[in-house]
């Protein structure tokens, strides 16, 4: 039987099971053998991780054809205004590429999040706001390059939805087992 694993990658660890001395992996979780991650997160970046053994699943569910959405929360600097948040909604262009139209929003109330190890930087004059981006394409590092083109550099950025499979009140480390029709 293939298995399904929803896992809450934390920050600083690459979404593989090797990498060079001193570099926090997968390996560290006690994670299944052989499943490996559909997509990636960044180093820098926290949440849901899909991973799995089932090769063919893999495929399609990276296949850009599939149009899944993928939503995340972008602590940025400053408080992004309606123009802003306009902007990405209708697609930003950024290292020659137009993003595609996705749903953008401040998130509000703005939301408790546990701490991170290490801390985002903090500027006593320089307030920061979550905001929502709801993605279907998954470029190399575009939340960040999007923020940053309208003026908001992303300070933390966490994944909380793939399809309709929710991180929800998962632990940063923590994983469990899903059925593949929890994802679609």
């Amino acid at each position: 039987m293939p298995r399904y694993i929803l896992f809450n990658k934390p920050f600083g660890v690459l979404s593989q099971f090797t990498g060079e001395p001193g570099q926090r992996t997968l390996s560290e979780f006690s994670l299944p053998a052989h499943v490996y991650a559909a997509g990636r997160l960044d180093k820098d970046s926290e949440g849901l991780l899909l991973l799995s053994d089932d090769g063919p699943f893999i495929k399609r569910f990276l296949d850009p054809a599939n149009n899944h959405e993928r939503k995340y929360w972008a602590e940025v600097e400053g408080v992004p205004t309606r123009d802003a948040i306009e902007k990405l909604s209708h697609g930003v262009e950024f290292k020659g590429y137009l993003s595609k139209p996705c749903r953008a929003r401040i998130v509000e109330p703005q939301p408790i999040v546990a701490k991170r190890d290490p801390p985002v930087r903090f500027r006593k004059s320089i307030p920061t706001c979550w905001i929502e981006l709801v993605l279907t394409e998954g470029k190399n590092r575009q939340v960040r390059r999007m923020t940053a083109t309208v003026g908001f550099p992303t300070l933390r950025l966490i994944r909380k939805r793939i399809g309709k499979l929710s991180l929800g009140d998962l632990a940063p480390g923590d994983w469990r087992e899903i059925q593949k029709s929890d994802i679609f």
